[in-house]
């Protein structure tokens, strides 16, 4: 596995172009590699998200089984002249291999928290986004016991709210995507509302955890979904 970070030039067309199309920014990662990455279910994948940390820092992250080449994203999107290739690349798998039960790591996750509702009985179920930073975070505390992490209480002492502050963990980011599939003929289309997830994790699982973060979680991962990322505890 490796994990590699791109920096966007924000003054550029194309990079403009990309930031605002998950489309085309998913069809410009996939383009990374010279043979389509296999997408096996519940397998390590092709993952990515774009962190807006500043107007001059945007960054690409991708994680995925095999090494990329993003010489295409520079000419399009970045700084060509910039030494030595425009983006770094590391060894993701070392680091997997190193997460031990009981760490604690800082993390951020964008995802696609949804679920599925049936508003008459006797119709389908509908997919339906969370809308609440209330439900957000309860979607995302149901996925920690099967996904081999626990997000970190806060000690009551810290605590600034009786209910609703419970956990270390900030919900932000709110946005909705909407856009068309390419290759639709009736033009239907596609909406998705992701939410950007900050706080504090400790491990339960190393071997769950790992496939975790191999693989993603949640749903619209084609587009800037499901990569969850790590940092040391500060």
């Amino acid at each position: 596995m490796y994990l590699t970070r791109f920096r966007f030039n924000a003054a550029r067309t194309g990079a403009r172009r990309l930031l605002t199309s998950p489309q085309m920014l998913h069809a410009a990662v996939m383009s990374a590699f010279p043979e389509a990455p296999a997408v096996p279910d519940g397998g390590p994948r092709v993952l990515w998200r774009v962190d807006h940390n500043s107007p001059a820092q945007i960054l690409l992250y991708i994680t995925s089984p095999a090494r990329p080449d993003l010489t295409h994203l520079v000419e399009q999107a970045g700084w060509p002249a910039a030494a030595p290739q425009g983006w770094e690349t590391y060894d993701y798998g070392t680091f997997l291999a190193g997460l031990s039960a009981g760490s604690t790591w800082a993390f951020r996750l964008t995802a696609n928290p949804v679920h599925s509702i049936r508003r008459k009985e006797g119709e389908p179920t509908k997919r339906t986004a969370h809308r609440t930073a209330h439900h957000q975070i309860q979607w995302l505390l149901k996925q920690q016991e099967k996904r081999g992490f626990v997000v970190v209480e806060k000690p009551a002492e810290r605590r600034r709210l009786e209910r609703g502050d419970e956990y270390e963990l900030v919900v932000g980011g709110t946005k909705g995507l909407a856009f068309t599939k390419s290759g639709d003929r009736r033009g239907r289309p596609v909406t998705i509302s992701t939410v950007t997830y900050q706080g504090r994790l400790r491990v339960t699982d190393a071997d769950v955890f790992r496939r975790t973060l191999a693989a993603g979680l949640g749903k619209a991962k084609a587009y800037g979904c499901g990569l969850l990322t790590l940092a040391p505890v500060t």
